[in-house]
């Protein structure tokens, strides 16, 4: 078929994820929930293919289907990161799914078609492009949310993250509308032209396109949970099931800050001075929340969530620099956070006494007399999102928080660090809790994947700042791509 139509062989990997989800739906609709365990199995090895086609793919730039499809460094660094973060959480949720009333084949199929649109959206090169793919991402994102139908808080979780997720596409579609009627176009390199142009010589034009964008920056906000539409993340974390939550809280950040880098730089490089302020408002409201929010958390999984908001916001710093290396910094942020979080959900899923799941943080007390590797393993991953040296959340703030030196905005690199020393507290207390506190009962043994996972990540934190180059050089060459 592509030897047939080449046209299509920028799209393989979106192709080979849509294809397989189709076939496995078909497979599940014959077999019924007897196919789940095999429907997980070709839903990973069809993820692993879509990354090797991602990393096989020629290195030059290519554009397809008119210019709303882009194949360069920077869509293959993020679409390897998205697969491999989808990966991973599907790995994790191999256990959940082993339940007989949670044993349901559409799961894995979902991801897929999740992952397809991720895998577009961060190809968008035009706003329709930017739609579509964001809603084939966000309408399976939603149905995964409230999976756990017999459980109020999934329901829930679901519906509020629906209604929210509705009413942020909106916004975004109606910004989109109104940088198509004040540029005539759609495509990002013409709206950048249209916009250098209308900055020039058209005041009128030039304050529409910015009330657009402001719209366009809200739904993209609400995407990577950013302040002040983060509202949706500690519920939708709290009340979906754990390995969703891993899910939500890795691979679509990586879309989202993805489209959002892409529109931001390649649509709007000649207005930087009004979208660079929205950026730096957003972090720094994102920053201070993410630390001070958390403090008073006793659920381990709204902690992650205020910990998320707290992490984009560090991720925004290196957006508003606008500057090639500030977008590499955002590239290793958003690869280590995804080790990072990845990690640490492994050993918040694994937090189960008699099948049953616990998220209490206090469930962690004396984990290290119970299970001392687990709590090695978790006390690392805790203090690598801390930004403590010499482990690999501690470069991934460097690298954002120099490119906004050299950007000069030091007020807003000052404020993240001041920042990230708050939240050192809340991680900082679960290490304590784990080794300090009176050992509560030990947890049920964990499973082969949450293992292997927890190891992965785990190495990778630790042993990160032995070899930091090839990630590093990676993205500076995607950064590059960008401009």
């Amino acid at each position: 078929m592509i030897g047939l139509f080449p046209e299509f062989e920028p799209a393989l990997p979106e192709l080979v994820l849509v294809v397989g989800a189709m076939v496995l739906l078909m497979i599940g609709a014959h077999r019924g929930d007897g196919a789940t365990g095999r429907a997980m199995i070709y839903a990973v090895a069809l993820l692993v293919l879509s990354g090797v086609v991602v990393a096989l793919m020629p290195q030059e730039k290519t554009v397809a289907f008119g210019g709303s499809f882009v194949v360069d460094d920077f869509a293959r660094f993020l679409k390897l990161l998205a697969v491999t973060g989808s990966i991973g959480a599907l790995v994790m949720s191999a256990d959940f799914l082993k339940e007989p009333e949670r044993r349901k084949f559409e799961y894995p199929i979902l991801i897929l078609f999740s992952t397809a649109g991720m895998l577009m959206l961060i190809s968008a090169a035009d706003l329709i492009a930017l739609y579509l793919a964001l809603e084939l991402m966000n309408l399976a994102l939603y149905v995964v949310a409230a999976f756990d139908r017999d459980n109020v808080r999934s329901t829930e979780a679901g519906l509020k993250y629906f209604v929210l997720g509705a009413l942020s596409s909106g916004m975004l579609l109606y910004g989109a509308s109104l940088i198509y009627g004040f540029t005539g176009t759609v495509n990002f390199a013409a709206i950048a032209q249209a916009a250098a142009a209308g900055g020039a010589t058209g005041e009128g034009a030039s304050i529409g396109l910015t009330i657009g964008l402001i719209f366009l920056f809200a739904g993209l906000c609400f995407k990577v949970s950013a302040v002040p539409f983060h509202m949706w993340t500690p519920d939708v974390y709290q009340g979906a099931p754990t390995p969703i939550t891993a899910f939500f809280a890795a691979a679509p950040k990586v879309a989202a800050i993805a489209v959002f880098l892409r529109v931001s730089l390649a649509a709007f490089p000649d207005i930087k001075p009004q979208w660079q302020q929205i950026i730096v408002f957003v972090a720094i409201a994102s920053m201070g929340l993410g630390a001070f929010a958390a403090i008073g958390q006793r659920n381990i999984k709204r902690l992650m969530a205020y910990s998320s908001i707290g992490h984009m916001g560090f991720a925004l710093v290196g957006l508003a620099a606008g500057s090639a290396e500030g977008v590499q910094g955002v590239l290793v942020y958003m690869a280590i956070y995804v080790a990072m979080t990845l990690g640490t959900f492994a050993c918040i899923i694994a937090m189960r006494r008699g099948n049953k799941p616990f998220e209490e943080i206090g469930d962690l007390a004396g984990l290290a007399s119970t299970n001392p590797t687990q709590a090695f393993f978790l006390a690392m991953l805790l203090f690598s999102l801390a930004g403590i040296p010499p482990l690999a959340g501690f470069f991934a703030k460097y690298f954002v928080f120099l490119a906004a030196i050299h950007a000069g905005l030091y007020i807003l690199a000052v404020l993240g660090v001041l920042a990230s020393v708050v939240g050192c507290y809340y991680y900082l207390m679960i290490v304590k809790i784990m080794y300090f506190d009176e050992p509560a009962p030990a947890f049920d043994r964990m499973d082969n994947g949450l293992r292997f996972v927890l190891g992965a990540t785990g190495l990778f934190v630790i042993l990160f700042a032995a070899e930091p180059g090839p990630l590093v050089e990676a993205a500076a060459a995607a950064a590059k791509s960008l401009f």
